[in-house]
């Protein structure tokens, strides 16, 4: 799943493990968020919207992947 959490972070000037200290994670969480291989619970996810002052949807572009999953939906049919 595509995220900003990177994008986020560097931003603001966090390394990985300061951002995992802040959200009470691992470095090797915001690392697996980071290259898409992991999703974030929504807690997580509402913890790191919360530090970087956006809103889960932005942070975790659900519009954008909804759109994504719709389309390949559709394409299966």
């Amino acid at each position: 799943m595509k995220n900003k959490v990177k994008e986020m972070r560097t931003d603001a000037g966090l390394t990985q493990q300061q951002l995992a200290d802040l959200v009470r994670v691992s470095a090797r969480t915001i690392i697996s968020i980071e290259k898409g291989q992991y999703s974030p619970s929504l807690m997580l996810a509402y913890r790191l919207a919360v530090v970087f002052g956006t809103t889960v949807e932005d942070l975790c572009c659900l519009r954008e992947n909804k759109e994504r999953e719709d389309r390949a939906f559709e394409e299966e049919k």
